[in-house]
C-alpha cells in the first residue's frame, strides 16, 4: 500500500479504526492505579457507582449527538492532561519562567478550557472536535504538547473547532477580550500556523467523531470520572423516544434525498425493481 495510505491508517484523527492517542497514553497510569488498588484491596467507585436493577434504570443525559457539556469538557481536559504528562521523555523545553517547567494538573487545564467555553458559549460537540484537531496537529507536525506550549495549542484547536463546527463562530477579537494578554494579530497568526500544520485538513468524519466520543467515555470510566446518572422516569423515556423518532425520520429523509441525487439515466421515472434470482 502507498505510504500515504499507511499514514492515514495510523492517524486516529483521520481514520476510525486507528486507536486514539490519549487513550493509549492513559493506559500506563490506569494499570498503575489498578495494581495499587489490587495490592491495597481497594475497589474504587464501588460505593458511589449506581447500577440498574429490574425496578430502576439509571442513564445519563449524554449521547453521541448531544453530549453533556460539563462531563465532556472534563473528559477532554483529562485527555489533554495525559498528553502532557506522558509525552516523549527526550524532549526538554527551555523556558524562562519556572512555572512552565511543571506539568499542569487536570483542574488547571479544566479551568482554562471551561472559561473559554463558558465565555464563548461553545458546545460539547466543539470540545470533541477540539481534541480531534489537537491530536491531528500532534500527528501531522510530529510535536509533543508540553507545559510551555499547551495553552496555545489548546487555544488554537478551540478557535478552529468553534469556527468549523458552530454555526455562529466566535471572532478572534472576542477571544482577546477573554484572554487579556493576547492581541488580535497574534490570534490571526496562530490560526494561520495551525491551519498550515494541519495541512488545511479540517474535515472530521462522523465515524471519527463517534470514536472519540466513546473513547472519552472509556477514559472517564477508567479514571472514575463517571457521567451523572439519573433514574429513568416516564418523562425522560418519552423524551428519548421522541429524539430517537426525530433522528430516524431525519435519516430517512437524507437517504431519500441521496437516492434521488443518484439518478443519472435520462427519462428515468421512479425506482425500478427487478425480481430476485434465487438460482
Amino acid at each position: 500500500m502507498p505510504d500515504s495510505y499507511l499514514a492515514l491508517e495510523s492517524n486516529p484523527s483521520d481514520h476510525p479504526r486507528a486507536s486514539t492517542i490519549f487513550l493509549s497514553k492513559s493506559q500506563t497510569d490506569v494499570r498503575e492505579k489498578r495494581k495499587s488498588n489490587h495490592i491495597n484491596h481497594v475497589s474504587p467507585g464501588q460505593l458511589t457507582k449506581k447500577y440498574s436493577s429490574c425496578s430502576t434504570i439509571f442513564i445519563d443525559d449524554s449521547t453521541v449527538s448531544q453530549p453533556n457539556l460539563r462531563s465532556t469538557i472534563k473528559c477532554v481536559t483529562l485527555a489533554i492532561f495525559y498528553h502532557i504528562k506522558n509525552r516523549a521523555l527526550f524532549q526538554r523545553e527551555e523556558v524562562p519562567d519556572d512555572y512552565y517547567k511543571h506539568d499542569p494538573d487536570h483542574k488547571h487545564i479544566y479551568r482554562f478550557v471551561r472559561t473559554l467555553f463558558s465565555a464563548a458559549q461553545l458546545t460539547a460537540e466543539c470540545a470533541i472536535v477540539t481534541l480531534v484537531y489537537l491530536e491531528r496537529l500532534l500527528t501531522y507536525a510530529e510535536i509533543d504538547i508540553c507545559p510551555s506550549n499547551w495553552k496555545r495549542i489548546v487555544l488554537g484547536a478551540i478557535l478552529l473547532a468553534s469556527k468549523v463546527w458552530d454555526d455562529q463562530a466566535v471572532w478572534n477579537v472576542d477571544y482577546c477580550q477573554i484572554l487579556k494578554d493576547i492581541t488580535v494579530e497574534d490570534m490571526n497568526e496562530m490560526e494561520r500556523h495551525f491551519l498550515e500544520l494541519l495541512q488545511f485538513n479540517i474535515n472530521v468524519p462522523a465515524s471519527v467523531y463517534a470514536k472519540y466520543y466513546f473513547d472519552l467515555r472509556s477514559l472517564a470510566d477508567d479514571n472514575n470520572l463517571s457521567f451523572l446518572l439519573e433514574p429513568l422516569s416516564k418523562e425522560r423515556a418519552q423524551k428519548l423516544e421522541a429524539i430517537s423518532r426525530l433522528c430516524e425520520d431525519k435519516y430517512k429523509d437524507l437517504s431519500k434525498a441521496a437516492m434521488r441525487r443518484s439518478f443519472s439515466a435520462d427519462n428515468l421515472v421512479g425506482i425500478r425493481r427487478s425480481n430476485a434470482i434465487l438460482s
